[in-house]
């Protein structure tokens, strides 16, 4: 066992020779995409989300849908385009005490490359407070995530800069998911947003995202953003507080 857990979802990680891979396919559609034609990353992240949630349902885990995202890293490589067909696989890649890293593959039949890493945090279905990973998770994914041990600490900074731009974002009904906040998808159309107003949407790019205490409704949710290294980053506050914050850079 190593002694010291690696950063979670800030390396993409080769895949497995063996152990459980789950594999899917799905094609990019008019509401994935901007008006280039490109998919855009909620849009993206969302597709990340979903096969992750395939497997787990696939996978007779106890509990399997008891999974929240702290962290998501992109290699955007080749961006998917309007109608491409996705071929996606999807492994364990390391895990904590509470929580797991997931590597997922994209290609696309029109040369979308995308290299995705997340940390989702295991939690209590009643409390909504993170849980011991049960045995049953290192019987299914334990071969592909090896002696990997990895952390869920925030690597990104909280504070924005005082000449940091400052925009209302309103939060929309069809932004909230089943747990009443905004979800982790929608919480990278800010990260859109501020691409196109600072003309930073150059790809390809390493984006990042991670969740702090969360987007609530009926707060005072703002956008800001800063241009930085060829690239940006994000805050999307509530109530003056980074409920998430993103980097995007070039590759």
């Amino acid at each position: 066992m190593r002694n010291m857990a690696e950063p979670g979802a800030a390396e993409i990680t080769p895949r497995p020779a063996s152990g459980r891979v789950f594999e899917s396919g799905r094609r990019v559609r008019l509401a994935d995409v901007d008006p280039t034609s490109r998919c855009r990353l909620d849009a993206l992240v969302r597709h990340l989300q979903d096969v992750a949630r395939d497997d787990s349902a696939d996978s007779s885990l106890s509990n399997p849908n008891s999974w929240v995202v702290r962290r998501t890293m992109l290699e955007i490589r080749q961006p998917p385009t309007f109608e491409e067909w996705l071929d996606l696989a999807t492994w364990c890649s390391g895990f904590g005490g509470r929580w797991a890293e997931r590597r997922t593959e994209l290609r696309g039949d029109q040369g979308a490359h995308v290299e995705g890493c997340t940390v989702w945090v295991y939690v209590d279905r009643e409390t909504g407070r993170p849980a011991k990973l049960p045995p049953d998770f290192f019987d299914i994914w334990g071969e592909t995530a090896g002696d990997r041990q990895i952390s869920a600490r925030s690597t990104l900074p909280s504070k924005w800069p005082d000449d940091a731009h400052d925009d209302e974002w309103p939060v929309r009904f069809g932004d909230l998911d089943v747990l009443g906040h905004v979800n982790n998808a929608a919480q990278w159309v800010a990260v859109e947003e501020a691409l196109e107003k600072s003309g930073q949407a150059k790809f390809p790019v390493r984006a990042e995202l991670e969740h702090g205490p969360g987007v609530e409704p009926e707060t005072d949710v703002r956008l800001r953003w800063s241009t930085i290294d060829g690239g940006i980053d994000t805050w999307l506050t509530t109530d003056g507080v980074a409920g998430s914050v993103a980097r995007v850079r070039p590759l």
